[in-house]
């Protein structure tokens, strides 16, 4: 007969039993450890190719990076590093990511304000790429975007802030925005005629490019230097990039450095209109993509047989890669130009159309170059 009291020992038994049971059996919290982005030098170094923009060689891997057992970062001390060292720590370069599904543009107004004018435009954006984001960000948001990305590098928001022309700032938006969260930048006034899927070749893997931009003038005649900067100028109204790219890294840091510097001096108030592609735009931007082809941190320059320069890509038809950047034909940016080799909007090659607004640009000054 089953007794208070020996019920109560029965109790006290199977309590103890439990306990000692959960006891030993249960294992204590465990902490996920994220994952280490890859050590920028050592992607870079994955990515040697071969020197001739007319070559497709892979890439020859490099493989400490994918031996290295994961772990968290090491915070280092920022106030001994350079601008490009900064921004190499802040916004690592990882080339065999996914291109981010972003889509940037800016203007002065949102497209639910009743002056936006450029809704067929920006319409073709979102209707070529379902499921991007696609944001028009404006000049006052812009402002607190890049205090908001940059906090941890405030020289660059400082430059950003002093520079004195909008043009200027947005010419520093596209390479920050880009720098930071990758995905594509494009002018508001373009048209997206093929998905961006389409930009890069199916012959070419997309975790082996990082950069993909166009050729905005191929300007084959003598007096070419009168209508354009370079003999071969890349366009920077519409690049795709994954976020901490080496050359969006240099561009960033060359206009941050030369505006402070030009704010010590008293003179940045002096940059004109007529400054502005050499201090912000294609000029620059073209200077240092081939730069960047031929620099020896990123390229194996063992066998090649001169720089790369704009012979290697005048008169070119068809997309070529130069290690990790896909170059794309006038074609492509540049469809219906009429000049230049460039061909019509219906061409597979023709990938975005662009209205050559200049709206930044007094009228005189606008479509320099067209059809002469």
């Amino acid at each position: 007969m089953l007794t208070f009291r020996r019920a109560l020992v029965a109790a006290a038994f199977f309590l103890t039993v439990f306990y000692l049971i959960s006891s030993s059996s249960s294992n204590p919290p465990s902490v996920a450890t994220p994952a280490v982005p890859k050590a920028d030098a050592d992607v870079e170094a994955a990515k040697h190719a071969s020197t001739t923009a007319g070559t497709d060689k892979s890439p020859s891997r490099h493989n400490s990076a994918q031996q290295n057992p994961q772990g968290q970062r090491p915070i280092q001390d920022m106030s001994r590093m350079t601008l490009y060292e900064k921004l190499a720590y802040q916004f690592p370069y990882d080339v065999e990511s996914k291109f981010p599904a972003y889509i940037w543009q800016t203007w002065k107004w949102t497209p639910a304000h009743s002056e936006f004018n450029f809704r067929d435009q920006e319409a073709t954006w979102t209707q070529q790429h379902p499921g991007f984001i696609h944001e028009v960000i404006t000049d006052k948001v812009a402002v607190h975007l890049i205090r908001l990305l940059y906090a941890s590098v405030p020289e660059v928001v400082e430059a950003y802030n002093a520079l004195p022309l909008p043009v200027l700032k947005a010419d520093f938006f596209r390479y920050l925005i880009l720098l930071a969260r990758g995905g594509i930048y494009s002018d508001i006034d373009t048209y997206a005629i093929r998905s961006a899927v389409e930009w890069i070749p199916d012959s070419v893997p997309k975790d082996a490019i990082g950069l993909v931009i166009g050729i905005e003038a191929d300007p084959d005649r003598p007096d070419w230097k009168e209508w354009y900067s370079r003999r071969i100028q890349f366009c920077q109204w519409t690049i795709q990039s994954k976020p901490g790219h080496p050359v969006l890294r240099e561009v960033v840091s060359r206009i941050t450095n030369a505006t402070l510097a030009m704010k010590r001096n008293g003179t940045l108030r002096g940059v004109l209109d007529k400054n502005v592609i050499e201090f912000t735009g294609p000029a620059l931007w073209t200077d240092v993509i081939f730069e960047y082809f031929n620099d020896k941190r990123y390229f194996d320059m063992t066998h090649s047989a001169g720089s790369i320069d704009w012979r290697n890509f005048t008169g070119m038809e068809v997309s070529k890669r130069v290690g990790d950047v896909v170059v794309l034909p006038i074609t492509s940016f540049s469809p219906g130009v009429g000049q230049m080799g460039a061909k019509d909007y219906d061409d597979p090659m023709a990938f975005v159309k662009h209205d050559f607004e200049g709206t930044w640009k007094p009228e005189s000054e606008r479509h320099i170059g067209e059809n002469k």
